[in-house]
């Protein structure tokens, strides 16, 4: 396939976005009711509690987790680890997953592990898995679409969008027991809050460095790492926002490197089909959705530079995209 007739395919598929996303009628509909502020209060308890019962039904101790870790004293390493040069963009400080304050509050933090647990068990409903299964298949998928289309050699790695730092920490996994060469992994988050949480699980410091910076700026030197990753982020991301990240990863990568995206999948019939509760509540606690299903993330990817990208399904839900900065930029 030519880049020509790349751009031209990926053009093409973003016209099975599901129908209620973009300005279709029903997703109008869907966002009138979530601006309506007592519905939309409403649809962010409901969603709280879907989240909430579903964990714990299935052995997440969301509660207690939560409850451990605000008796853990990590409060007291927020001002380490904050970087007080960043300033936080607009897009960041709208409620996200029914947290008024979105990401930058402990709540957000304490709940995040068993909330990225209990994401992991949706995948594969029908199928009678634990909670650790279903976080290990849905790593596993994205570590196979690496494997294969990934750099042959990585020394270096980014985690934009680290949270918690559960895909920062699996990914070194990874990477450190496939090859023989040692790995230098750093996840970085535009919350401190959730960098906290990251540091108390890394007991053994395995990564780096956690970093509090903004992906579209992040302070690193032109052609530092080999891989650059964003687990589960786009879907957090106006596309403006999207582009001004992958121009950055663009930046930070060696010539030969590649940017590696898993998140949902537009074209997913699980996705397309979702039950009007589902996807009113997923709307309701992520306001970039519209944004996303959009998006044509492959073509963007092209204009900043990337060669053409790859993507492939990594199960019912989800997708991976990657995409090679090429050796020849190496002087340019």
């Amino acid at each position: 396939m030519t880049r020509q007739q790349a751009v031209m395919h990926t053009a093409m598929t973003i016209s099975s976005k599901p129908a209620w996303a973009g300005d279709d009628w029903l997703s109008r509909g869907v966002n009138l009711l979530i601006r309506t502020k007592p519905l939309y209060a409403l649809m962010k308890r409901q969603a709280r509690q879907v989240l909430i019962k579903t964990a714990e039904k299935k052995g997440i101790p969301w509660r207690e987790s939560a409850a451990a870790l605000a008796e853990s004293g990590i409060q007291t390493r927020l001002a380490a680890l904050t970087n007080p040069a960043v300033e936080y963009p607009d897009y960041y400080r709208v409620p996200f997953h029914a947290y008024a304050e979105g990401n930058l509050c402990w709540q957000a933090a304490f709940e995040a592990e068993s909330a990225t647990y209990s994401m992991a068990l949706r995948v594969w409903p029908q199928e009678d898995l634990t909670w650790e299964a279903a976080q290990a298949r849905l790593r596993g998928s994205f570590h196979e679409a690496l494997a294969a289309h990934g750099p042959v050699t990585v020394r270096n790695i980014l985690d934009v969008g680290c949270s918690v730092g559960i895909s920062t920490r699996s990914l070194h996994q990874f990477y450190q027991h496939r090859q023989e060469t040692a790995v230098s992994t750093i996840g970085l988050d535009l919350s401190p809050y959730m960098l906290a949480v990251a540091e108390y699980r890394d007991r053994d410091r395995t990564i780096a460095e956690w970093r509090h910076a903004r992906a579209e700026s992040t302070g690193f030197e032109a052609e530092s790492f080999d891989l650059v990753t964003l687990q589960f982020v786009t879907h957090e991301l106006p596309r403006t926002a999207a582009i001004a990240i992958f121009q950055e990863a663009w930046r930070i990568l060696r010539p030969g490197g590649a940017i590696a995206i898993t998140d949902n999948n537009p074209q997913s019939t699980v996705i397309q089909n979702l039950p009007p509760v589902l996807f009113t509540l997923m709307k309701s606690t992520e306001p970039w959705s519209d944004d996303y299903y959009t998006f044509n993330l492959e073509a963007a990817l092209m204009q900043v530079g990337f060669g053409t990208p790859i993507t492939t399904e990594t199960d019912p839900r989800h997708r991976a995209i990657i995409a090679h900065k090429a050796v020849s930029t190496a002087n340019a």
